[in-house]
């Protein structure tokens, strides 16, 4: 069984900064994605940034439109773990955020989700 536990979200103003976290653990085969997706209420879940592995010395970073510029993902080398760094949030960026992890098995490929962290943004 996969886990993927999220930490560091919070309340943060307008223009200011947070850093979430997330920490896979379990019976994991071969991760190809790992990030960050976000839902607002009344939203679909959209993809905020992920980090996919190429090969075993080479990642790729993708970001929506909406965050590239003041988001950035990055990989703990140490640990199957990914953070995301968020500066000069707004209010729009208010959600629920979501590590999304995906793994190809011998059964084929799985996604795994986080439990999902609140990131709320006054204006």
């Amino acid at each position: 069984q996969v886990q993927l536990v999220e930490s560091g979200g919070g309340l943060v103003q307008a223009g200011g900064s947070l850093r979430l976290s997330c920490a896979a653990s379990g019976t994991i085969s071969s991760w190809r994605t790992m990030g960050w997706y976000r839902q607002a209420p009344g939203n679909q879940r959209e993809l905020v940034a992920t980090i996919s592995r190429r090969t075993e010395t080479t990642f790729e970073s993708n970001y929506a439109d909406s965050v590239k510029g003041r988001f950035t993902i990055s990989r703990d080398t140490g640990k199957l773990a990914v953070g995301l760094q968020m500066n000069s949030l707004t209010p729009e960026d208010a959600a629920v955020y979501y590590c999304k992890l995906t793994d190809f098995t011998n059964y084929g490929v799985r996604d795994y989700w986080g439990q999902g962290t609140q990131v709320n943004v006054s204006s």
